[in-house]
Parts: C-alpha cells; structure tokens; sequence
C-alpha cells in the first residue's frame, strides 16, 4: 500500500510538472516546427506537449479520443490528455492482459475511459469504435499497431480534429504499405522488427486525401501529425514550419533477436525483396 500511494504521488507530481511545462510553451505564441512543445509525461517521444499545444491551438469542438496499440496505457499518447483535460475515451489493444491491467489501474474508473481487448484488423475497426458510443467527430484518433495501420485507418469513417500516425521511416519517400494482412504481426513477417506500417507519404497521401493537412513529425521522427482542414485558420500565425524530422532510432533486431543497434536506412538492405504496396498507384512491387 505504501508503495502504491508513493506511486500515485509521483503520478500526480508528473501531471503538475506537464501541466506546467505547457503553460510555458503555451506563452510562447509561434513555434517554429511542432517539436519545439514536446515533453513527456506518459507520451514515449514528446507527444504529450505537441497534443497539449494543439489542442489549445486549434480548440477541437470534439473532446473524445480513440486510442489503439496502447500495451498497459502507462505509455501512450492520450493518458496525460485523460488526467488534465477530462475528455472522454477509448483505448484498444490486443492483449486481454494490458487490457485487465488497464482496468485494474486507477485511470480506469476514474475517467470517461473504455477499453477493449481486440485483435484490430480493417473490418472490426469501425464496430469496436462504435460499441463505445462514438458516432460523431473525435478529438483525437491517434493510431499505432505496428502492422496494417495504413489499412485499418483507411477504413474509419469518423473524423477527428487531431490525427497521430506512427509511420516507418525505412520505406523512404514513396508511399508504400505493407500489403493487408488480418493477422500481421510484427516480428512474425520479419526478424528485424522493420518490416510493418507504412510511410509518411503513404499516410499523407491517405490523410490529405481525406481533407487533413500535415503540419509536421516529433523529433524522434517516429509520429507524424494531421489536423482536419476546418481548423486551418485556427493554426495560422503560431508553427512557422511544418517539418519532418529524420529517425534515429536504432531498434533494429538480429536474427537472434537482439539488438543490432543499426538505424532505419541501414536496416534497408535487409527487407530486400520483401512486399510493399504503393498506395498511389495501387501495384504490389518489391524493395
């Protein structure tokens, strides 16, 4: 017991700290990209900042989120939106044991949180969305399975103010998606961990399609950020550039399964000859 209320105190402690650290960012007026709000309380790479500017920039009418690929929700990019503003959401993942973790953490009664325990594939997206009540515009959908995220976010209907894509630097400049696969799992498809998602042209070309304007990546160069084009306006005058940042992860996996400490360009060479789609044209090439 003593240990848990020392944690929740720390919790509490993180959030006032964040809540602080985005009034500053938030005096500052124009930023030059988005990276210049990040800071993390639950977020992996400074999510938690960009959010809280946007959300103060751009004012959705919306106050609900959808977020999918959370693991245990302890790091993820809505937890600390959940605890400072009180919107209201959805979390997904695959596990039933992250989703009973989540259920047994006090977040989960605390808040307006659902939760489901789902394999996500394109056909069940829109339902286990719906099952939580959300049938108008969202806040934020903020999209990260690892997989066939291109294919799956192609087919949720609802808008949102805000959308966050995980992307996968190691496609390049052309917009290309792993091809479908209900049950694609990550390190299943290859040893190296590298081979899943899709680029951020691919999402671009999906997202602008759609009516969403990019307006820019974190520094980790590992989320890119999209906001419907009904807040345009709201955005003018406060980013000077909208710009994407390279990656500089090195989590690229031996065969072994240990850490090969390459980065995303030199993990090219080992997807040779692998499957991609490029959503533009629609024609299954090899890289």
């Amino acid at each position: 017991m003593f240990q848990t209320r020392r944690l929740v105190g720390l919790e509490k402690l993180l959030i006032m700290q964040g809540e602080t650290r985005a009034h500053q960012i938030a005096q500052q007026g124009q930023l030059d990209t988005l990276a210049d709000a990040e800071f993390s309380v639950f977020s992996q790479w400074g999510e938690d900042g960009i959010i809280s500017w946007l959300v103060d920039a751009i004012k959705p009418s919306s106050t609900t989120f959808v977020e999918f690929g959370v693991e245990d929700f302890r790091e993820s990019n809505t937890r600390f939106l959940l605890a400072t503003r009180y919107w209201s959401g959805l979390v997904i993942d695959g596990s039933e044991e992250n989703i009973a973790s989540i259920r047994s953490d006090d977040v989960a009664y605390k808040y307006d949180l659902q939760t489901r325990a789902a394999f996500i594939d394109r056909d069940n997206i829109g339902a286990l969305i719906s099952s939580a009540g959300f049938e108008g515009d969202l806040g934020i959908l903020s999209v990260d399975i690892d997989g066939v995220d291109y294919w799956v976010l192609e087919r949720i209907s609802l808008r949102a103010a805000i959308v966050i894509v995980e992307y996968n630097q190691v496609f390049g400049d052309v917009p290309l998606s792993v091809p479908y696969d209900s049950s694609f799992i990550r390190l299943q498809k290859h040893y190296s961990g590298m081979y899943w998602g899709a680029s951020l042209p691919a999402f671009r070309h999906l997202l602008e399609g759609k009516g969403y304007e990019f307006i820019g990546t974190n520094r980790a160069g590992t989320n890119a950020f999209f906001i419907d084009a009904a807040y345009s306006e709201k955005l003018k005058g406060k980013l000077n550039r909208r710009h994407e940042w390279p990656c500089r992860m090195r989590e690229v996996r031996n065969q072994d399964g240990s850490l090969a400490f390459k980065t995303y360009n030199e993990a090219k060479s080992l997807l040779t000859g692998l499957p991609v789609v490029n959503v533009a044209t629609g024609e299954t090439v090899t890289l």
